[in-house]
């Protein structure tokens, strides 16, 4: 039987402290459902003594089924100047009305003399009456150990004596905190294993990511003998952020032989990660281990050729297990192989072409050298092989289009554009004002197809996106124009290429079109 690792998730207490990053009540709210979904086992909730906000989460909580996990209320050990009974961040913590209560306290001398100003021996007491009380008022404690490790290389024997003191109190577990984040594994694993000999409360760990160690300490931890990992998802945090949940779970269950979720709930691990990004209106990394979009995807023709003969020649794991996919890249470093499995994944039979596959590498290398980007933009690669091999249907032919911009001495802009179409023989003349001469455009176009097409009008434009490819030409720079398209059933993405920023946004515009066109 696997060890259980329980796991206490910060997300909504100590990843909001992220730059960036601004949750209201119903956020948590909506995050803490999810997390308990994945079985998380402890939702830290924010600190309910410091802003309205985290109390009405504790209130919406309160009136919310959780299946798994406790909602935990974080504060601080009462103050030097209160009692006990009228300290104000106490009694918060205990109108939380939560399950469980995470408290901090001093463990490091530098923070109690210079930070508290108070003698060693109070800064024991407050840990000591803060726990007490707590546990009297029934409430499951988790007691932080703030900056343990630095505490503990500074003087041992006092952070130890802080930890004990805590255990004497009725701490139900005490978590040690690489606060600054400045640990290496293993201090960390060889200072764990020290107070593992000297205290018998369940530990665990809280790491910090300043020096780019808080998911290898949090592993170490685990297999030096705490039974609780702290962190966030996607390692949102402070400064560097905590450690990343999406890592730490994937690692110590399906690597180290650990239990932190239930098995079958692994797969919600890369929904979950994403999910979090677009509730805290982030934009979701590519690159992020296991979850990232980029996490299983193979852009080199030797990799491609490798992994389609048995995956785990390029890849650590089933990007499945984690709800993850595998993806194979096309561009200038493609062969034969990315197209052959790109082909087949947009539901093109590149069997009956093969004569064409070469000819399709050779203008996809020579078109990225022009600038062009088929990563994201795979409605563009569809429409392009079609060409090659000849299925490719022109819906509409451009006879030409023409923008006007003015702007009055009010220092109101208006744009409107004008365009003439050939489709299918008859010629079509429409014009239309828009947000700027982009969505004028976008407007002309779709007046004047849609009474061919009707269908058009199921589609939407649902991103743009422009990079400018060599700044040092300044304004007379080559651009890429990037558009996302979307309708019921799914989204697509085409591209654009031109020293003229109309011209790259009109192609990535009609090929957005004719791909519509051509899938339905």
């Amino acid at each position: 039987m696997k060890n259980k690792v329980k796991v206490f998730d910060t997300t909504l207490r100590d990843g909001t402290q992220a730059e960036n990053i601004s949750l209201s009540a119903e956020d948590k709210l909506h995050i803490a459902q999810k997390l308990d979904e994945f079985g998380v086992d402890y939702i830290e909730g924010g600190w309910p003594g410091s802003n309205p906000k985290d109390m009405q989460f504790f209130e919406l909580a309160k009136k919310t089924t959780f299946n798994h996990a406790k909602i935990c209320a974080f504060g601080s050990t009462k103050r030097a100047k209160f009692a006990v009974e009228e300290d104000p961040n106490i009694q918060a913590l205990i109108e939380a009305d939560t399950p469980a209560i995470s408290i901090f306290g001093k463990t490091w001398l530098l923070h109690v003399e210079k930070a508290l100003k108070i003698s060693p021996e109070e800064n024991l007491g407050l840990i000591r009456e803060s726990i007490e009380y707590l546990k009297k008022n029934g409430k499951e404690v988790i007691y932080d150990a703030e900056h343990f490790f630095d505490g503990y290389k500074d003087d041992a024997d006092y952070a130890i004596r802080t930890l004990l003191e805590a255990e004497k109190a009725g701490a139900d577990l005490i978590a040690l905190c690489d606060t600054n984040g400045g640990s290496l594994p293993s201090e960390v694993s060889e200072i764990v294993k020290v107070v593992r000999g000297k205290v018998s409360t369940p530990l665990g760990i809280h790491a910090h990511n300043d020096s780019g160690l808080a998911v290898a300490n949090s592993i170490v931890a685990v297999q030096a003998g705490v039974t609780q990992v702290q962190g966030t998802i996607n390692g949102y945090g402070e400064r560097c952020g905590n450690a990343n949940l999406c890592e730490v779970i994937p690692n110590l269950q399906l690597k180290a032989g650990y239990s932190l979720v239930p098995e079958e709930n692994m797969k919600l691990l890369t929904h979950v990660s994403h999910y979090v990004s677009e509730v805290a209106n982030l934009s979701h990394p590519n690159n992020l281990p296991f979850t990232g979009k980029s996490a299983f995807a193979h852009k080199g023709g030797v990799h491609v050729s490798a992994v389609m003969k048995d995956s785990s020649s390029y890849e650590h794991m089933d990007p499945e297990v984690v709800g993850n996919k595998r993806r194979v890249l096309v561009s200038d470093l493609s062969g034969q192989s990315n197209i052959k499995y790109k082909a087949e994944e947009l539901n093109i039979d590149i069997n009956a072409h093969q004569d064409k596959i070469s000819e399709i590498v050779q203008t996809l290398k020579e078109k990225e050298n022009e600038g062009y980007q088929y990563e994201a933009a795979e409605g563009s690669l569809k429409l392009l092989i079609k060409k090659i091999t000849g299925e490719y249907q022109e819906f509409f032919t451009l006879k030409g289009f023409r923008i006007l911009i003015e702007k009055d001495e009010n220092g109101d802009v208006r744009s409107e554009a004008t365009v003439r179409m050939d489709v299918d023989g008859e010629f079509e003349h429409s014009a239309a004002e828009g947000n700027g001469p982009v969505n004028a455009l976008d407007k002309a176009l779709r007046k004047a197809l849609t009474k061919f097409y009707p269908k058009i009008k199921k589609m939407k434009l649902s991103d743009y996106k422009v990079r400018v490819l060599d700044a040092r030409e300044a304004t007379g720079a080559k651009v890429r124009v990037l558009i996302d398209s979307t309708n019921s059933t799914g989204s697509w993405g085409t591209v654009g290429v031109s020293e003229n920023i109309i011209e790259a946004s009109w192609e990535a515009l009609t090929e957005s079109i004719s791909y519509y066109l051509h899938k339905t």
